[in-house]
């Protein structure tokens, strides 16, 4: 996979979860990108993609490279060092490719920075005090890393995401999932619980890339659980 070809589906996966997100809250711009047709041009042909396009897919390739590096530090350090070289590998193919689809269309797109353990806390506590066992580092480190890497790609997309809604979902779920908050109010429930539908990325780029991965078996189990314990409140 070298080619900005080899990374539609890739793309498509990616998206179709932005999209969800956004029509599950009723975001204004959620269909300002025609992603079906990106993904098209995408395995085409790349330079045929208007700057718009380009940006949405180089926003959302390199939100992706950038994303395991800091997840990692949330979890267990035995499993930070199995997976951060091929982890950093990912991110340098990712960063390639988007600095490919920029470079076409004459657009600059900077990769998000995501919150690491050291940059949080709860109630002036490292946010990892309150938290022990890899399923809860695991949901700790998806809620709030998700919720950035959405809010990355959907302003690339022209979807307009509320800031308030974002700071406080950010806040809520720090102190949630953190062990120091006893439940989500309903709209940042309802919220995450979309941002919840990570596992179908999980499943599509598994099946897709034929990875035939076990990790992302147990990604895809723990992330849906999850899912449908938020929509069961």
């Amino acid at each position: 996979m070298t080619a900005p070809a080899d990374f539609a589906d890739w793309y498509a996966a990616s998206r179709a979860y932005t999209r969800h997100v956004a029509d599950g809250m009723g975001f204004a711009g959620a269909d300002a990108v025609d992603g079906a047709r990106v993904v098209e041009r995408l395995r085409t042909d790349h330079t045929t993609l208007s700057p718009a396009e380009a940006r949405s897919v180089a926003a959302t390739l390199l939100a992706d490279g950038a994303f395991s590096e800091p997840y990692c530090e949330w979890l267990p350090t035995w499993y930070e060092l199995a997976l951060i070289a091929p982890v950093r590998y990912g991110d340098w193919r990712l960063r390639r490719v988007a600095a490919a689809v920029a470079g076409a269309a004459g657009v600059t797109v900077a990769a998000p920075r995501f919150s690491r353990p050291r940059d949080v806390t709860v109630d002036g506590r490292p946010a990892l005090a309150g938290v022990s066992g890899f399923r809860d580092r695991f949901l700790l480190a998806d809620a709030l890393l998700h919720l950035e890497w959405f809010n990355h790609a959907a302003a690339a997309d022209g979807i307009g995401v509320p800031p308030d809604l974002v700071e406080r979902t950010r806040e809520e779920t720090v102190s949630y999932y953190g062990g120091d908050r006893a439940s989500l109010s309903p709209p940042v429930r309802r919220f995450q619980r979309l941002l919840f539908a990570d596992d179908a990325w999980v499943r599509r780029v598994n099946d897709r890339y034929d990875l035939n991965s076990r990790l992302f078996g147990v990604w895809e189990r723990i992330l849906s659980a999850e899912r449908e314990r938020l929509a069961d409140e």
